[in-house]
Order: structure tokens, then sequence, then C-alpha cells
């Protein structure tokens, strides 16, 4: 074994990882950062996303020679329309039979009652009775915990309702001069940022503009298909939980799980246990498929990456920052590989030119 080439191959080792300590250290104060504007970056981060949503729109108008503040306010009109119509289009058949579903929950709760009180649990009232003592009593008991989780869910409410108004605003202006930013970000950088970042930044915007897409295109196969099953079931309110089960997909895992909640408990108050079974199975496969199949599938071909990085991301998103991390999982995966593929791009060597042959 020779002894410079070991040294060589330490020293070479020590080099690279001092150099990758500073990078996870560069990277670290960069979280750190982020994490202390989080309350200006969620809303830039959702306007950007609406804006890959609503700009198609914004562009025909522009096209056909709308004036771009005319255009900008058209579009965010109709779009906080079409979110009205969406609420509304859920909201009302849900109130018009309030009635019978609180009917129903009383009846399913009598049914849970009897069933319990018969073999082979034998429950009788008066064990369901202590039961339900003790609940209230541990209720009463939690009430200062129950409190203080109120205050909490209400500023959270709060802390969203301020977070979509910032958005809506910001999705305007950059509806409305959006394409004016990357030449005059070119004109304030020097040598040749003024044309890597501007070449990244408008790769970037394709890649969200995929991720936005493929999102509907899983939250509309979604929709259609528990729809169906809805339908073919027998259960009431099929167009309002379509619709609930197409929003909801732009909300990883929660969204999900709550949609499915809400059709199974609909299914049970109103056809009853054997209903509500058939309708968690097709949710269960409906779901299995989506994450499994269709969104990997979807998204790989609109966003350039493979299946595997895909579940990959949104599994670490999701463990390193939840709800929010899972969302934005996807897209911030899709964004560093369209960093990573520029940089090499500009790094590898040219390919040699083919020499005539004499």
């Amino acid at each position: 074994m020779s002894s410079t080439k070991a040294r060589a191959a330490l020293r070479t080792s020590a080099r690279l990882s001092a150099e990758l300590l500073l990078i996870f250290a560069m990277l670290a104060v960069a979280l750190w950062l982020l994490g202390r504007m989080w309350s200006v970056v969620w809303p830039l981060v959702v306007g950007l996303l609406l804006t890959t949503l609503t700009w198609p729109v914004a562009r025909f108008l522009r096209r056909r020679g709308w004036p771009p503040a005319l255009a900008a306010s058209a579009v965010t009109v109709l779009f906080l329309l079409v979110a009205v119509g969406v609420v509304a289009l859920i909201a009302v058949p849900v109130a018009s039979q309030s009635g019978e579903l609180t009917d129903g929950v009383v009846d399913g709760i009598q049914k849970l009652r009897e069933w319990a009180a018969g073999p082979p649990l034998n429950i009788g009232d008066d064990q369901i009775t202590k039961a339900m003592d003790s609940a209230v009593a541990r209720a009463q008991d939690g009430l200062g915990s129950t409190v203080s989780t109120v205050i909490t869910g209400v500023s959270t409410v709060v802390n969203g309702l301020v977070t979509a108004v910032l958005a809506l605003f910001l999705m305007f202006f950059f509806l409305k001069d959006g394409p004016r930013f990357l030449p005059w970000l070119a004109r304030q950088l020097p040598g040749r940022l003024a044309t890597d970042i501007p070449t990244v930044a408008t790769r970037g915007w394709t890649t969200l503009g995929s991720f936005v897409r493929s999102q509907a295109a899983v939250g509309l196969l979604d929709a259609v298909l528990i729809g169906l099953g809805l339908w073919i079931v027998g259960v009431p309110l099929v167009l309002p939980l379509a619709v609930l089960t197409f929003v909801s997909a732009f909300v990883p895992i929660i969204g999900a799980l709550f949609a499915g909640f809400v059709a199974v408990l609909i299914a049970l108050v109103s056809n009853g246990l054997t209903d509500a079974l058939i309708v968690l199975a097709i949710i269960v496969v409906v779901q299995q498929l989506e994450g499994n199949v269709f969104q990997p599938m979807i998204q790989s071909r609109g966003l350039g990456l493979h299946a595997a990085v895909i579940l990959l991301a949104v599994t670490l998103g999701g463990s390193l920052a939840g709800i929010v991390g899972s969302l934005l999982a996807v897209p911030i995966a899709a964004l560093i590989a369209v960093v990573w593929n520029y940089v090499r791009e500009e790094l590898s060597e040219p390919s040699p030119e083919p020499t005539a042959e004499s």
C-alpha cells in the first residue's frame, strides 16, 4: 500500500468533508432564516401556486389585447367567484339535508347502542350511561386544555385567512407585473448571473405550472372515480362530495383523509353500515391507486422526476414539516432538479466536434 497515495486520499477526503460541512452549515442558516420569515414566505408560496393555476387565463386575455391590470383583475375576480361557487356547491346541499343527516346520526347512534347491547358484547344501558358519565367527567376535567385548543384553532383560522388574503393580493400583482420581473432582475444582476438566474427562474416557473396541473389531474381522477362509486352505491350528496375530493387533493394526506371521512360518515348516517363499509373500501382502493399509480405516473411525466423520487420526497417532507412539508415536497424536489440540471449543463465539457474524414 502506497503511503503517498494514502496521504493524498486522506487529504482529499478531509477537504471534501470540510466543504460538505460548510455547505450543510449554509443550508442550516438558510432554513433558519426561512423559518423566521415564514409568515411572509408562506403567502408568497401560495400566491405563486395560485398564479401558476390562473396564469393561462390571464395570458389568454392579454394576448387578446386586454391591459395587464384589467386582465389580472378579471382573473382574480373569476377565481374568487369559482372558489365561492365551490364552497356553495358543498355547503348548500349539506345545509338543505342537514335535518335528514341529523336524524340519521341519531338513528345510527341508537343502532350502535342496540348492537352493543346484544351478543357478543352484551353491554347494558347502565354500562353505556356510566361510560358516558365518565367521558363527561373527563371532558370537564380537561376543560382548560379544551379552551386552549379552541383558542389555538381560532388563531390558526385567523392566520389562514390572513395568508389567503395576502396570497390573493400577491396573485393579482404576479398576474399583472409578472412578465416584467425577469427583465428587471436581469438588469440588476452582474455578469453571467444576469443570464443564469432568469433562465433557472423560467424553468422553475414551468415546473411549478406542471406541478399544479398534475395535482389538478390527480384530483379530477379521484373525484370522478369516488363520485361514480358513491353514485352506484346510492349515497346522497354525490356532487358536493366529488367537489370536496377534488379540492382536498391539493392538500396531501390530510385532505384525502378528511374527504374520505366525510363520505363514509354520510354513507353511514344515510344508507347504513353496509354501504358505509362499501364506500370505505372504494375510497381505500382509489386512494391506493392515486398514491401508488396515478400521482407518481402523472407527476413523473409532468415534472421529469422518477416516481420513486416523488414518493420519497413526499415522505421526507411530511416527516420534516408535516402537512406543509408534504404539500411543498414535490415542487421543491422538482425545483432542485431544475437547478441541478442547469448547473450540470453549464459545468459539463462541450462535446467534441466531429472531424471530417479526409
